[in-house]
C-alpha cells in the first residue's frame, strides 16, 4: 500500500477537481458550497483561495492561460486566478434553481465538457454538455441525477461517465473527432454501501482511478472494469483524484467535511483536506481548452 500523506489541511466543506499546473507547480481545485476556486502548493501545503458569486463545479486551464469554469449555470473564462468571470457560451442552465454543473474536463481537441447534477436528488435531469473553443454548447446526454467521473482513454476511444446515486459507471465508444458518444455498456457497478463512484481520472496505462463518496478510498479499474487497487484515504467523503507533479506520479486526492458529525471529525480531523500519495504509473496529463 502506498504511504497517504495530507498535502493541505484545507478543511474544505466539499473540495473537487484537483488539477495540477505544471507550470506553476502548484494543484488547483475548487470548494464547491464555498464557491472558491483554490491553488495550494504541495511543497509546503499553503491554500489560496478566491470566491464567486455562484458555485464552480469544475474547470480545465486555457491554452492561451487562464480557465474555463463550469459554474451553476454555464460555462466561464477567467484570464487569471484574480480575474473576473466573463459568461462564455449559452448559460444552458439558467433559472433552473434545483440544478448546477458538476464534474468535467477537457477532451485532446480543447473542447470543454462538464456534467450536471440535481442538487436535491428528485430527478434524473442532469446531462452532460460539450463546450466548443468557440463558445457553442451542444447537451451530448442526459438522464442522471448526478454526473460525475468524466475520463477519457489515452487513445481516445473511450469515454467515462458516472451516476453517482446509481453507483455506475458506464464506458462509451467516443468518437473524437466528432465528439460524440456511442455503444453505451456498464464499465464498473458498485455494490450499494460501499460508498459511490465520484471524480476519476485514467493513468498513461488506461487504468480507470475512482474515488468513492462515503467510501474512504480510491479504487484503479482496469480497462476491462476490475477492480486491481484500492488505497484508503483518512476522510470518510473521497471525492476525486488527479494526477500531479513533474513526473505525474503524484495522485493527489481531494475530500469533504460537510455533513461529517463532531464525533467522525474526532476521527478524522483532516477531512475536507487534500491528500496525495505516489504510483507506479504516471497519470494522463490533463488537456487544455482551446477557447
Amino acid at each position: 500500500m502506498p504511504k497517504v500523506e495530507l498535502a493541505a489541511d484545507a478543511r474544505a466543506s466539499l473540495g473537487e477537481c484537483p488539477r495540477w499546473h505544471s507550470g506553476e507547480r502548484t494543484l488547483y481545485w475548487v470548494d464547491i458550497p464555498e464557491q472558491a476556486l483554490c491553488r495550494t502548493d504541495p511543497e509546503t501545503g499553503e491554500t489560496r483561495k478566491r470566491g464567486f458569486d455562484q458555485p464552480v463545479g469544475c474547470f480545465a486551464f486555457r491554452q492561451d492561460g487562464g480557465l474555463v469554469l463550469a459554474m451553476k449555470e454555464g460555462f466561464a473564462r477567467l484570464d487569471s486566478f484574480d480575474a473576473a468571470p466573463e459568461p462564455y457560451g449559452e448559460q444552458v442552465e439558467a433559472g433552473r434553481a434545483e440544478i448546477r454543473f458538476n464534474d468535467g474536463r477537457a477532451d485532446a481537441r480543447g473542447r470543454f465538457w462538464a456534467g450536471t447534477m440535481n442538487m436535491a436528488k428528485t430527478a434524473a435531469d442532469g446531462a452532460l454538455y460539450r463546450l466548443e473553443p468557440d463558445g457553442e454548447v451542444t447537451q451530448v446526454a442526459r438522464g442522471v441525477t448526478t454526473a460525475n467521473g468524466l475520463a477519457f482513454s489515452p487513445d481516445g476511444a473511450t469515454a467515462y461517465w458516472a451516476d453517482t446515486p446509481r453507483h455506475v459507471v458506464w464506458a462509451f465508444d467516443f468518437d473524437l473527432r466528432r465528439g460524440l458518444f456511442s455503444r453505451q455498456r456498464v464499465f464498473h457497478q458498485f455494490p450499494e454501501g460501499q460508498g459511490r463512484p465520484d471524480g476519476a481520472s485514467v493513468d498513461e496505462a488506461g487504468y480507470y482511478w475512482c474515488a468513492l463518496y462515503d467510501g474512504g478510498r480510491v479504487v484503479r479499474l482496469s480497462p476491462e472494469g476490475e477492480i486491481v487497487q484500492e488505497v484508503a484515504i483518512p476522510a470518510r467523503f473521497t471525492t476525486m483524484i488527479g494526477f500531479g507533479g513533474d513526473d505525474l506520479k503524484t495522485a493527489f486526492v481531494t475530500t469533504a467535511r460537510k455533513g461529517l458529525d463532531e464525533a467522525e471529525l474526532a476521527k478524522t480531523p483532516h477531512a475536507g483536506g487534500v491528500f496525495r500519495f505516489e504510483v507506479d504509473t504516471p497519470g494522463m496529463a490533463e488537456f487544455e481548452f482551446e477557447g
